[in-house]
């Protein structure tokens, strides 16, 4: 059984660890992806910022499977949030692990006084643009705000009611 929860200091390391495993896989590990960004290595400070928050998905034994969060979009309209850092292991995927810590982060978005998501992606990330376009994630012609994230080449929106 696996569960949501907010990340944690000590987590830092594993999930550093699980993001510089599953990156690579979809090839999104060069200078224009988060792989690099310097908050890899301390995801609990880099969320605990007022309007960003960063949850990890564990294991009953404590084993960290992924996780995913949110901030404010960097270079975005105000109320704004951008879904942020989502990966998972090979064996938690495909268990609807990925929708469940989702919609929790657009639950939480709604609660901070977000009112729309804005995430970026990449060809080969199949399952998970399936994923965003059913749970209703528009499809946009270009990217928003300044990620960083220029080798992403899939952008989608959502407003949250």
């Amino acid at each position: 059984m696996l569960s949501i929860r907010p990340i944690r200091p000590e987590d830092d390391a594993a999930i550093g660890a699980i993001i510089r495993q599953v990156v690579p896989e979809f090839g999104a590990d060069g200078p224009a992806f988060a792989l690099l960004g310097p908050e890899v290595d301390r995801m609990y400070a880099a969320y605990s910022v007022p309007g960003a928050a960063y949850f990890v998905v564990v294991e009953e034994d404590g084993r960290i499977m992924g996780g995913g969060g949110l901030a404010a979009l960097d270079g975005g309209e105000p109320g704004i949030c951008e879904l942020q850092k989502m990966y998972f292991l090979p064996q938690a995927r495909g268990k609807g692990v990925g929708e469940s810590l989702l919609l929790h982060c657009l639950e939480v978005a709604r609660n901070l006084g977000y009112r729309s998501c804005y995430l970026e992606t990449l060809t080969g990330m199949d399952r998970a643009i399936r994923l965003y376009t059913r749970l209703g994630f528009r499809s946009l012609c270009a990217p928003l705000g300044r990620t960083g994230h220029g080798g992403c080449d899939h952008w989608f929106a959502m407003e949250l009611k």
